[in-house]
């Protein structure tokens, strides 16, 4: 026998529309802004005034940040199927991974991991945190691996919005052991590795959503809630001012045939 499909979330019947158990019509429309519904979705827990500004700060920061790789598919794919929006937009999202978007989940793992590392009290001063920092990073380091939140393909001197977003945690008392950790990184990194990598945005939102307990494997899916928000800013600007044919067109009068392999010998 079925006893039904359990849900703390969204019902419908034929007079009214539930979420959370709340009238949605006359409970949450117009008294609930997208991003604290968001967080709410995810967490079923009403954010602190704090959480809600933390979490809309992160959506702003990672709405859109130029042509990257994910919005120019977007445009590209409008370009080949103007009738279907969604394929554009899902063609931007798919391309989130370990290079663009999929930076801000792999920091909250790799800091999570840190944290949980940890055995007696968190560290209480910059001193601690530091140490802690270097063990992590001499850890991954010795494994083979990068440390994720480090470097930036154009802001070598410093992501912008990793300031803001520390200094803005403070403020909203939201600063956690993740954020804690992942400024110690930034403090302690040139002297482990040997050079200078900037702490990055999309690791710090990674630090950020951690601290406002968003599940490690919900990471990437708020990264790709803010960019479909950017993605749908680049759709429009396309029907307005298109690009993605000038780019196509280069591509295709620039291609050049090149054989596969060497067909001369080589000199020994």
């Amino acid at each position: 026998m079925n006893d039904g499909y359990p849900t703390s979330l969204g019902v419908s019947t034929v007079e009214s529309i539930s979420l959370f158990g709340q009238d949605l019509s006359q409970e949450l429309i117009g008294h609930v802004g997208f991003g604290e519904l968001a967080y709410r979705l995810i967490t079923l827990r009403e954010p602190t005034a704090g959480q809600a500004v933390m979490f809309n700060a992160v959506l702003v920061a990672l709405a859109d940040h130029g042509f990257t790789p994910t919005a120019i598919a977007a445009r590209l794919t409008w370009l080949s199927a103007p009738d279907a929006i969604q394929g554009a937009l899902a063609s931007g999202l798919l391309g989130g991974g370990s290079r663009f978007l999929g930076v801000s989940e792999d920091t909250g793992r790799f800091l999570n991991q840190a944290v949980a590392s940890v055995k007696g009290e968190m560290p209480t001063n910059d001193a601690e945190w530091d140490a802690l920092a270097v063990k992590a990073i001499e850890r991954r380091r010795d494994e083979g691996g990068f440390v994720p939140g480090l470097g930036h393909h154009l802001h070598k001197n410093g992501d912008p919005r990793v300031s803001r977003l520390l200094e803005l945690a403070r403020e909203n008392d939201t600063f956690g052991p993740r954020l804690a950790l992942f400024a110690a990184i930034g403090r302690v990194a040139p002297g482990v590795l040997g050079k200078n990598l900037p702490l990055n945005g999309a690791g710090a939102c990674g630090a950020v959503l951690s601290d406002l307990d968003i599940p490690q494997e919900m990471l990437r899916g708020v990264v790709l809630l803010a960019r479909c928000a950017g993605l749908l800013g680049h759709l429009a600007e396309e029907m307005r001012t298109p690009i993605a044919s000038q780019i196509f067109n280069h591509v295709e009068q620039s291609a050049k045939f090149q054989p596969i392999g060497n067909t001369q010998a080589e000199d020994c």
